[in-house]
């Protein structure tokens, strides 16, 4: 068998992925280009542009310690397992005409194993029309992958797919060291990015649900449940022996743990919806900025608001929701929500945990949908996105696509998007080119006010007039002894509140001053 070239950069994981299968007999190379981290000279990020990025210090000082491990070399009768990555193997299987997706999802999986703080060795698919039901892999495969992984030092294998706790358990006899699945990976970022009480929590419960029928035993040393007089000793029917005890007692603190995190989710939900119910008694309209993860929605936030929201190159940076307010070029007032990132495959755990962080989404009144540009699989991503989006009940809500990383594509590319989303914005939140078509056309989408008045308001309630040009549309002004003479177009809800203050139609004369 040749040996993987060495001679690749440490850095170019992909490169170095396809150094090694090109060389490998029997193994599919990784074709194509799809990529799920830029390159450092493709994201650098203007300070100006993203704010003073307050916690990117602190983000810096949880990175693991590379070649650091505490794991035993047969892993097999370890009970509880903490994720620590460090040199990984992947694996994944697709069939007959899949390839394509196959590829470029095992190099999305490389990307959340560096983001998880992994170095990845070497990658391996396998063509075959189902998973094989006891190791996931062929038994073959199997073998030769348990001789990669001893030929290459790994200590982790990790599979593009969520697998049974019996293939996992399998596997891990054949290759003798740790096997996980892409949904531990995406739980185990999320635990690291985490931040915020309620972003905690979630990521807790989903982990938790994730966990709970994963637990292991402490292997056939220890005595198993059993019914009848068991081995002549006595014990009565259903007796259980320590080891089981012990997994039993593990549930059902898991079951009680869960309760109180979903108590804790559900308390945290009324002050959350009072800032909500707030904005809307005010009838400001929301914004929501949803895409898949690194596609650069934080940093259109920080372009547009200068929000200084964290900014980082690695996926899911962001979990928690930020909400920022900005104003139209005629001075009405919205809020720009910045959401959690979505992936192919994203686990239902997070989906169902996060429910709370997507009702954001959900209560918009408008959708940016940010897609990265420079994605080989553009289509896959907005299909992932709007997959997300219908599980939270918001396809009804208008939809605007933005390509961000625009200058990253040539000119072909983009009549390549175009085509797939006539009505898209093209921007870069790096350069700020397409910023100003971006804000024309929020402004254009954002609910308008519908209902037309015409007001008599006393100088003494100046405080009004301001509200009329934050929260309507004011289209004349004029100046009497008795007050200001307005007419402008609200909201039904501030109209009925504004009841006493109209005059008759037509009160306000001709020449009044239009507004600015």
């Amino acid at each position: 068998m040749t040996e993987p070239d060495t001679t690749m950069p440490d850095d170019d994981v992909v490169a170095r992925v396809l150094a090694s299968a090109e060389q490998r007999a029997g193994y599919t190379i990784f074709g194509g280009s799809a990529q799920a981290l830029q390159d450092d000279e493709g994201r650098a990020h203007r300070v100006d542009s993203d704010g003073d990025q307050f916690d990117r210090e602190d983000r810096q000082a949880l990175r693991r310690v590379a070649g650091l491990s505490t794991e035993l070399e047969d892993v097999t009768e370890v009970e509880y397992r903490q994720l620590r990555l460090e040199n990984v193997v992947l694996i994944g299987v697709y069939s007959q005409g899949s390839q394509t997706d196959a590829e470029n999802s095992i190099r999305e999986l490389a990307a959340l194993a560096e983001t998880a703080g992994a170095t990845v060795l070497d990658g391996l698919l396998q063509r075959r029309p189902h998973p094989d039901p006891s190791t996931y892999l062929g038994k073959g495969k199997a073998l030769e992958l348990a001789g990669i992984v001893a030929s290459l030092g790994a200590d982790t294998v990790i599979a593009d797919t969520e697998l049974a706790p019996s293939q996992r358990r399998a596997l891990e006899d054949v290759v003798k060291v740790k096997v996980i699945d892409r949904t531990a990976v995406i739980l185990d970022i999320f635990s690291q990015h985490a931040t915020s009480r309620e972003g905690k929590a979630q990521v807790e419960l989903a982990q938790l649900e994730y966990l709970l029928p994963r637990l292991r035993g402490w292997g056939e040393s220890m005595s198993r449940q059993a019914g009848g007089q068991v081995g002549g000793a006595g014990a009565g029917m259903g007796s259980r022996g320590p080891g089981e005890t012990k997994i039993e007692l593990d549930r059902r603190r898991i079951h009680t743990r869960m309760a109180k995190l979903r108590k804790s989710i559900v308390a945290m939900k009324p002050a959350r919806e009072a800032k909500r119910a707030n904005r809307k008694r005010n009838t400001v309209p929301s914004v929501a900025i949803a895409g898949y993860t690194n596609a650069g929605k934080s940093s259109l936030v920080n372009r547009v608001t200068k929000a200084g929201l964290l900014v980082e190159n690695a996926l899911f940076a962001t979990l928690d929701a930020t909400v920022r307010k900005n104003t139209t070029d005629d001075g009405r007032l919205y809020t720009i929500a910045d959401t959690v990132g979505f992936v192919r495959n994203l686990p239902h755990q997070l989906v169902e945990a996060f429910r709370s962080t997507l009702e954001e989404v959900a209560d918009s009144d408008l959708i940016l949908h940010v897609v990265d540009a420079s994605h080989p699989d553009p289509a896959g991503q907005i299909q992932t996105v709007r997959d997300v989006i219908g599980e939270v009940d918001a396809r009804h809500i208008p939809e605007l696509v933005v390509f961000n990383k625009s200058d990253l594509i040539s000119d072909d590319d983009r009549l390549v998007l175009r085509g797939l989303e006539p009505n898209a914005v093209f921007v870069s939140a790096r350069s700020g080119d397409g910023i100003d078509e971006l804000l024309i056309k929020i402004a254009e989408m954002l609910p308008d006010p519908s209902v037309e008045v015409e007001l008599l308001i006393p100088y003494s309630r100046g405080e009004l007039v301001s509200s009329l040009h934050v929260r309507g549309r004011v289209l004349a002004t004029e100046h009497t002894e008795h007050g200001t003479m307005v007419r402008a177009l609200v909201h039904p809800e501030f109209a009925a509140q504004l009841a006493e203050f109209r005059v008759a139609a037509g009160a306000l004369p001709a020449g009044a001053v239009p507004a600015v």
